[in-house]
C-alpha cells in the first residue's frame, strides 16, 4: 500500500489489535452466566466492540474519500457507499450495517444494551470484522495493480 492509504494500514493494525482482544475475552466468557456476572468483562467487551466498528467506519470514510465516492450521509451509509461501490461483496453487507447500527446503539442507548446480543455478537460475528479488513485489503491491492498497469 502506498503512502496515501498509510492512514487505512494503520486502522488495519489498529482493528487487528482489537480483535485480538476480543478474542480474548471471548475465551474468558466461557457461558452466557460467565459474561453476564463479570461487570468488567461485559464493559470491556462492550468498548472494545464500540472502537472496532469505529475504526470499520474510519477505514471506510478515508477510503470513500480516497476514491472520491459518493459522500456518506450517516454511519451506516458509510457501509452502503462501500457496497454501492463494489469494495465490500453484497453478502457482507447485512453484518456491517447491522455493526454500524451496534455502536450507534452503544454510542447513543446505551441504557438499552442488550448483554445477550452483545454476548452473541462476541462469540459469533468477529469474523464479520476480519473479514472487513481482507476485503479493504483486497481492494487496496486491486487498486494498486489497476494503478500500475
Amino acid at each position: 500500500m502506498g503512502d496515501v492509504d498509510d492512514i487505512i494500514a494503520s486502522r488495519l493494525k489498529l482493528l487487528a489489535e482489537y480483535v485480538d482482544e476480543l478474542q480474548g475475552y471471548r475465551e474468558r466468557a466461557t457461558s452466557f452466566r460467565v459474561y453476564l456476572n463479570n461487570k468488567m468483562l461485559r464493559r470491556a467487551v462492550e468498548r472494545a466492540l464500540q472502537v472496532a466498528a469505529e475504526v470499520c467506519l474510519d477505514i471506510g470514510r478515508r477510503l470513500i474519500a480516497l476514491e472520491g465516492f459518493r459522500y456518506p450521509e450517516h454511519n451506516r451509509d458509510v457501509f452502503q457507499v462501500l457496497g454501492e461501490e463494489e469494495v465490500v461483496p453484497q453478502e457482507l453487507l447485512p453484518a456491517l450495517l447491522d455493526m454500524a447500527r451496534f455502536r450507534n446503539l452503544i454510542v447513543h442507548d446505551y441504557a438499552r444494551i442488550d448483554d445477550a446480543k452483545v454476548y452473541a455478537i462476541l462469540k459469533k460475528r468477529l469474523g464479520d470484522l476480519d473479514q472487513y479488513a481482507r476485503t479493504i485489503v483486497a481492494y487496496l491491492e486491486r487498486r494498486e495493480r489497476e494503478k500500475a498497469s
